[in-house]
């Protein structure tokens, strides 16, 4: 194997593939990258065992072949590099090395064989279709907070993507922890119909957040049983799914408060963030007074004090007292676009929903706390 790359091109697709790849890891050929020349690109694959991501870039290749490298000294070697190099590789099969020359810069890298490297993207797609980048970083970023992070109710521990219907057929994301929930959905795109609802892991859909925020070009998914598969530009992501049984989410969703509370989010969430400075870190509590149009927000900590703050809001139900984990009450804040949050409540020991008022394509639930 021998070609010519530019520096930048190099860096870019590694910087791609090697977030995927265990630093430390008791299979050697995991911590390597495949390295693929052929044709007049260089593609670049790497796995974990659970994902697999692919990057081609382009590159003058004098002689195809295949080789796997460390992936991490890789990167850290191109990085290294001066803006504007070329990257010349040759590999050397007698010696199982793989020499980097850059103007003066020599490296030479132990390989491990091509025919070694893990293949995760094997079987067919039961349903493929297409969607903008924007609304697919909407469903995964509007909802990934709620990911629960506890190992024994591994079935939480995903984004639960699937068809439904809402105002018309929709494509679905929803995420809880047991405290909170948060659901989005888009109009369903064409081929969607008939999927099945899949469980999409924590670590990809990090993976899929992080390639999202450099593109807004379309993006092509196709889904199985078994694995999801992301085409975002040169890269492909994919994913074996979380196996288990996603909980029946819309019980939890309350139909009937009728306390509805409108606020500023962005007056409630500097109060909140204000007041909260006092909680105690292991309960976060802060409690919410609401009568006559207004709110005040309220934290005792028997070791740091106390803290209030009035603001102003619509309400003009019966007074109710109720506390909530500020974190929690941040977060789902965090979300909301529009400067008006509605909030609707039945009583302290119920789940309260919330939205934002401009946008009915989100809605999320939060379990209070006694205080």
């Amino acid at each position: 194997m021998r070609l010519v790359i530019e520096r930048s091109e190099l860096l870019r697709a590694l910087g791609h593939v090697t977030s995927v790849v265990e630093r430390r890891t008791t299979i050697p050929i995991l911590s390597n990258v495949l390295l693929r020349a052929i044709g007049s690109a260089l593609e670049f694959k790497a796995t974990d065992l659970e994902r697999e991501v692919v990057e081609q870039a382009p590159a003058e290749i004098m002689t195809p072949g295949a080789v796997t490298v460390p992936a991490h000294m890789l990167h850290d070697i191109v990085r290294k590099l001066p803006d504007g190099a070329e990257v010349e590789m040759v590999r050397d099969p007698e010696r199982d090395r793989l020499t980097l020359t850059a103007g003066q810069a020599r490296f030479a890298l132990q390989t491990l064989p091509a025919e070694d490297f893990p293949d995760l993207a094997v079987g067919e797609m039961s349903h493929e279709f297409t969607v903008a980048a924007a609304d697919l970083k909407k469903l995964l970023d509007k909802t990934r907070f709620a990911i629960s992070t506890e190992e024994t109710r591994y079935y939480l521990n995903g984004i639960y993507l699937h068809t439904a219907t809402g105002d018309g057929p929709t494509l679905r994301a929803v995420a809880t922890d047991g405290h909170r929930l948060a659901q989005v959905e888009i109009p369903r795109p064409d081929g969607a119909d008939g999927m099945p609802g899949v469980i999409i892991p924590r670590k990809t859909v990090h993976e899929l957040h992080r390639l999202l925020e450099d593109t807004d070009a379309e993006v092509k998914v196709g889904v199985s049983t078994t694995k999801v598969r992301f085409e975002i530009g040169t890269v492909t992501v994919t994913s074996k799914l979380i196996d288990g049984t996603f909980p029946d989410y819309v019980r939890v969703i309350p139909q009937n408060n009728d306390k509805v509370l409108g606020v500023s989010n962005a007056q409630f969430k500097s109060a909140v963030d204000r007041v909260s400075t006092i909680a105690s870190e292991r309960g976060r509590a802060v409690k919410l007074n609401l009568a006559d149009n207004r709110m005040i927000l309220s934290v005792s900590n028997p070791e740091g004090g106390s803290a209030t703050e009035e603001l102003s809001v619509s309400y003009t139900s019966s007074p109710l007292e109720i506390g909530f984990n500020a974190r929690y009450l941040l977060d789902i804040a965090d979300q909301l676009d529009s400067d008006n949050a509605v909030f609707k409540l039945a009583d302290p020991g119920s789940p309260t929903l919330i939205r934002d008022a401009e946008d009915d394509s989100a809605l999320y639930v939060l379990m209070p706390m006694r205080v």
